[in-house]
């Protein structure tokens, strides 16, 4: 028999609040994740950014730096908390008693795969929803994946990421790539 994972909101005095999760690797956190997050926070009354532990890929920032560049970068705004997490979405979901997942979807490539994740995020726990949210027009074409390649190279990333990520970036990539081909 299959363990019911829907979360009892009826046991939680937080049941009443709308609680979200939006989980990613935020490697690093870029305008379009802080757009999303944003959006989403006037749409819940809490809004938690889950931090992914990323087992799947390398990642240019520690889970500790993501966790910290999060925090900064969101600072401002009151219904965020962050935290990091490893394992299955739904698992934290139902542990934070969420009742949504935030998913920013920039283009049809991300809703391909962000609409199969959703069906099998329901399969795991029908009760917790997902959200998608587009970010604004102008921040669609930023990743994280662009903006670490950009960085590397020596462009200009202050247009994609927040001053503080920037910084870190520019630490990361004291000698960018581009500089040391100009150089040649």
């Amino acid at each position: 028999m299959t363990p019911d994972l829907t979360p009892d909101m009826t046991s939680n005095p937080a049941s009443s609040k709308r609680i979200a999760v939006y989980s990613g690797t935020f490697d690093p956190i870029t305008l379009g994740h802080l757009d999303v997050v944003r959006r989403a926070a006037g749409l819940f009354d809490q809004l938690v950014i889950a931090v992914a532990v990323a087992h799947h890929k390398k990642t240019l920032f520690t889970l500790e730096a993501r966790v910290l560049m999060a925090q900064a970068a969101t600072k401002g705004i009151a219904n965020i908390s962050i935290a990091p997490f490893g394992g299955l979405i739904m698992d934290f979901c139902i542990k934070h008693h969420a009742t949504a997942v935030v998913r920013g979807v920039r283009n049809m490539t991300d809703f391909d795969y962000e609409a199969q994740m959703a069906a099998m995020n329901r399969k795991l726990a029908p009760a917790v929803e997902t959200v998608f949210i587009l970010p604004d027009a102008h921040l669609a074409c930023i990743s994280s994946t662009l903006v670490r390649e950009i960085s590397q190279l020596s462009g200009d990333v202050s247009q994609m990421v927040s001053p503080g990520v920037q910084a870190a970036l520019q630490k990361a990539h004291p000698a960018g790539l581009g500089q040391l081909s100009q150089k040649g």
